[in-house]
């Protein structure tokens, strides 16, 4: 079966997925075999979604803010300081609610199979250090086009500013933003840390990756396969996650070693002031608040 996406081969959603490769080949006997094509070998994240929908491609990894452009339910995921922490997080994903997300995309030929952790975003800022929301202030922030991330960064008083990420490094060197925000691994692998000499620690959003497969692919494996499918993409869950948590120690190393100050802020004082983001996606999707409510309860 073919498997999409769009990271390099160091990252640690890459080292998962080959556990996933490795766990179904010994499952089945050598009888299922898994090709990568990492790296955007073949296109975008949305357009490996396409792809699947199709039945091209059998597997992706994509974001769950990409995803929620196709299955809405995965926006509620987005929200500022949704989750407690890192054992809340995953409580939810791998419990009741996350797996009935995860089985929402069915109806648009899409079925996710596990989650893998994509740590929490947090700014980087070139030139002023952010210490409050206050100094958000003014500073063109670089968001995703996604309208969650564009709400968090305006209701911090920042001017939230959506680019390719492939524009980024550019962007911040020549001043055309101020900064952006996004996790430690990808802070340091895509170089923005060479550009950005602060480093805010105020964990605002904690959006995880989904591995999925298609579900024209999912109906032609028969009830066994299925099971050794099921069971290898949760194995991965669980290694990828020790991958990413050296990921993050190594790359806030690379970070402070090239001089970057890492600021511990009051993270309360976020949290505060993003509340607004919630209340306005409660108003304008009703629909969301029973998921929302078993979240945060």
């Amino acid at each position: 079966m073919y498997l999409a996406h769009t990271l390099p081969q160091t990252h640690p959603v890459h080292k998962g997925i080959l556990e996933f490769k490795k766990a179904l080949n010994e499952k089945s006997g050598g009888k299922m075999n898994v090709k990568i094509f990492p790296d955007g070998q073949l296109g975008s994240e949305r357009e490996a979604l396409e792809l699947l929908q199709i039945g091209s491609v059998a597997i992706t990894k994509v974001s769950a803010a990409t995803l929620s452009n196709f299955v809405p339910e995965y926006h509620v995921l987005g929200i500022p300081y949704l989750f407690k922490d890192k054992q809340h997080q995953f409580a939810v994903l791998e419990g009741e609610v996350g797996k009935s997300i995860l089985q929402k995309g069915e109806k648009f030929w899409l079925r996710g199979l596990c989650y893998y952790d994509a740590g929490s975003r947090s700014f980087y800022t070139s030139n002023k250090a952010v210490r409050t929301p206050e100094d958000l202030k003014g500073l063109k922030i670089r968001v995703m086009n996604n309208q969650m991330a564009i709400n968090m960064v305006n209701a911090l008083g920042g001017s939230a500013t959506p680019m390719s990420f492939g524009e980024l490094y550019t962007a911040i060197q020549q001043g055309v933003v101020d900064g952006a925000e996004n996790n430690a691994p990808s802070f340091v692998s895509s170089n923005h840390y060479e550009v950005s000499k602060y480093y805010t620690l105020d964990q605002h959003s904690s959006v995880p990756d989904v591995l999925l497969i298609g579900t024209k692919y999912w109906s032609s494996l028969s009830d066994q396969e299925k099971v050794w499918v099921q069971e290898s993409a949760d194995e991965s869950s669980q290694a990828q996650k020790r991958f990413w948590q050296e990921s993050v120690e190594q790359s806030m190393a690379t970070a402070k070693k090239a001089g970057v100050e890492v600021i511990i802020p009051n993270k309360a004082l976020f949290q505060e002031q993003s509340k607004s983001v919630l209340e306005t996606f409660r108003k304008e999707h009703p629909e969301m608040n029973p998921i929302i409510n078993k979240i945060i309860k």
